[in-house]
């Protein structure tokens, strides 16, 4: 039985490096990111490896939206019973800093976004009896300097987790979260630039604190989400997985 998978923020980074994974594991995959047209690459691999993917655009803050993209999923690939939250974005600087619509758009896009794409999707999971959500958090969800919305948002993803695992275990879904560690991405390279700092050298200086002695790739965050999202973690539920090299807590 071919799953159908809507991986958010899947243009690039650990949202492709999902989306690529779950295609390979026998999932139709919807690669959802702001932009449609962003989602080529990530398509194009899927299909090149003989996988099924179709590109979505849509604000995953908006609930027109959201609805409007979830339908069109179902329509075009099938009911969709596994979603991993992933999108998001940084707007990091010290508190006496930060405005207010850096603080409201971080937490749009993270939490408002999870909770309308959770919402959307829960219906077709509760319908199959069966379902898979993995939401992204982060180490920063501990506290990290410059990133009080980002940090905020991040401990929320845990918090709605434990909810939808509480809610929606009855039906047959589970509900777990990964926090990634220094992962090398996009986003990871923006917050280089943002302190002036050359990549490489941050890669390096980062990679030395990590117990494992390595930076993260997207691919070992995908890993972890495929095993959340298979048969065998069916008693697995509302869990949140350090996916950081060592300890963080």
């Amino acid at each position: 039985m071919t799953r159908t998978a809507i991986v958010t923020g899947a243009a690039r980074g650990i949202g492709a490096a999902t989306a690529i994974r779950l295609a390979a594991d026998g999932c139709a995959v919807a690669v959802l990111d702001l932009d449609e047209a962003a989602c080529a690459d990530t398509v194009q691999a899927i299909t090149d490896a003989g996988g099924q993917a179709l590109a979505v655009g849509a604000d995953v803050s908006d609930a027109a939206a959201v609805a409007a993209a979830v339908d069109r999923i179902a329509a075009e690939l099938g009911a969709p019973t596994i979603l991993v939250n992933n999108a998001g974005i940084i707007r990091d600087n010290l508190l006496f800093k930060m405005t207010e619509d850096d603080w409201d758009l971080v937490l749009s896009v993270h939490l408002r976004g999870a909770f309308l794409m959770s919402r959307a999707v829960q219906k077709h999971q509760v319908d199959a009896s069966w379902g898979r959500i993995v939401n992204l958090s982060s180490t920063s969800a501990l506290g990290n300097r410059g990133q009080a919305n980002y940090s905020a948002a991040k401990a929320g993803m845990q918090g709605l987790t434990k909810t939808l695992a509480i809610e929606l275990g009855r039906y047959g879904v589970t509900a777990n979260a990964i926090a990634p560690g220094f992962i090398v991405t996009d986003m990871t390279r923006a917050t280089a630039e943002r302190m002036g700092v050359g990549f490489d050298e941050f890669v390096e200086h980062m990679a030395k604190e990590v117990p494992v002695g390595r930076a993260g790739a997207p691919d070992d965050i995908a890993a972890a989400a495929a095993f959340f999202c298979s048969e065998e973690a069916s008693f697995v539920s509302g869990q949140v997985l350090y996916v950081a090299g060592g300890p963080t807590a």
